[in-house]
């Protein structure tokens, strides 16, 4: 049988005004479920490689897989998959797939790397979904390259179609709000037989869906003799801008000895806080009743439990220690005055010392569970407090969401595109826009901080 890919004529045009995706169904319920590859066959049963659902199976670690034993059909290398969900009133859902080095049919169809990669978020203040991070790289069908836009779509020859990146997500903010987002990275339909597989066989590579529902509790009507809480003071600026837990702290904690690990880095000098794969949605301003306010102040960064933490910047440590929110946390102020807050810390690295001065990239801490986190995800919280908004102590925070996607991009962001808290209220006064442009203007690619075995000679110093 003749294989020929008429690209010109077989790529389908894809609509420039898609319709809206539909939001969750009212039965959805906040979760996560990825797959690496699953091969779907006439007649058969279902073949499927690290297919999971949260809470059920959260992790796979795959070296190789072959189908059938000569990998004829399905070939590809060192893979892996992680789903994460946190339920409640701030919800949030992560799903990562990712295939390394994929053959098809004896190489009709490989791909370099696979991402599929779905999160979504939902709280009383918004939901919404992300689909961004999703890729193919290196794409190419019957030895002709393959673009990888997203909806993308080609014939294979006489013997079935090619699917790119076929996304779908939706929100609705309220009735409960949520967020859905879905990706399949790659779809291959047989029309007619071929390869060992009948027509009407399927194989999907990469495929994540994640959900979220916020669960919002009753709201007794005004003036029902129910009394409301008194909107806590501002308390002058601590050391650490942090809430008061007075009695509540304890010095130090547990100590791990950090691995050798580099990151990557902006040109501006700030690094993404967490080392390896983490996932994370847009939860600033979500419900959270045991802080003053009685909102999110940072963000969520999902990741197994032990990841290392990075300074993401050039600055001193301070504030190390316990405390019965935070668990293990420690801050971060860098060289403008611009204060990183992390929690919920496992151990801190022997970096770990109030005064100890860190470059961008240092390991500083472990991802955990500590504090209010305990039974939960483990996860980093994260906080950012630009210098421009000291006055508003606690509460001088900007949304993280935003600036972490154009960290992990490698790509510095002003701190005014994230959202500010303005209080509202008796005495409440607005905020001029944040002054900053660059967080950091320093280029740091030469810095011993970046390199392998830097650690080691930091702490010989």
């Amino acid at each position: 049988m003749t294989r020929v890919v008429a690209l010109a004529g077989a790529v389908l045009a894809v609509s420039t005004a898609l319709a809206a995706a539909a939001p969750p169904p009212r039965s959805a319920v906040t979760g996560s479920n990825a797959v690496l590859v699953r091969i779907s066959i006439p007649g058969q049963d279902t073949v499927s490689l690290g297919e999971l659902t949260w809470p059920t199976n959260t992790t796979a670690d795959v070296q190789s897989f072959l189908y059938p034993d000569d990998g004829s059909i399905v070939s590809l290398g060192r893979s892996r998959a992680i789903v994460s969900a946190q339920p409640g009133e701030a919800a949030a859902a992560q799903s990562f797939a990712e295939v390394i080095v994929l053959s098809l049919f004896g190489g009709d169809v490989v791909a370099a790397k696979v991402t599929a990669s779905a999160s979504a978020g939902a709280s009383r203040r918004s939901a919404g979904a992300n689909l961004s991070i999703s890729e193919v790289q290196g794409l190419r069908a019957l030895e002709q390259d393959i673009s990888t836009t997203p909806g993308t779509t080609v014939s294979l020859g006489d013997w079935g179609s090619l699917a790119v990146l076929s996304e779908d997500s939706g929100s609705r903010g309220a009735g409960p709000p949520a967020a859905q987002g879905t990706v399949v990275a790659l779809r291959v339909r047989l029309s007619a037989a071929h390869g060992g597989l009948p027509a009407g066989s399927e194989i999907v590579v990469g495929s994540a869906q994640a959900t979220a529902v916020a669960v919002l509790p009753a709201v007794p009507p005004p003036g029902d003799g129910v009394p409301r809480p008194t909107p806590p003071v501002r308390p002058s600026l601590p050391t650490a801008p942090e809430p008061h837990t007075a009695g509540e702290t304890v010095p130090g904690g547990p100590v791990l000895v950090s691995p050798e690990v580099t990151a990557r880095f902006s040109a501006g000098g700030y690094v993404f806080p967490v080392y390896g794969t983490a996932s994370f949605g847009d939860s600033f301003g979500a419900p959270r009743p045991n802080v003053p306010g009685g909102w999110h102040h940072g963000e969520d960064i999902f990741a197994p439990l032990g990841a290392p933490l990075l300074a993401v910047a050039d600055g001193t440590l301070h504030t190390i220690g316990f405390n019965k929110i935070g668990g293990y946390r420690l801050w971060l102020r860098d060289r403008l005055g611009n204060q990183f807050y992390y929690a919920h810390l496992s151990a801190y690295s022997p970096l770990a010392v109030a005064g100890r001065s860190v470059e961008a990239g240092d390991v500083i801490g472990f991802v955990g569970d500590t504090g209010d986190a305990d039974g939960g995800s483990p996860h980093l919280h994260f906080e950012i407090h630009p210098a421009v908004m000291v006055g508003l102590g606690y509460d001088g925070v900007v949304a993280p969401y935003p600036i972490l996607l154009a960290w992990r991009r490698a790509e510095d962001i002003s701190f005014a595109a994230g959202r500010i808290y303005v209080p509202s209220g008796p005495g409440a006064t607005s905020l001029p826009p944040p002054g900053a442009v660059l967080l950091q203007a320093d280029d740091i690619a030469a810095t011993s901080g970046l390199v392998p075995g830097a650690l080691e000679r930091a702490l010989t110093r």
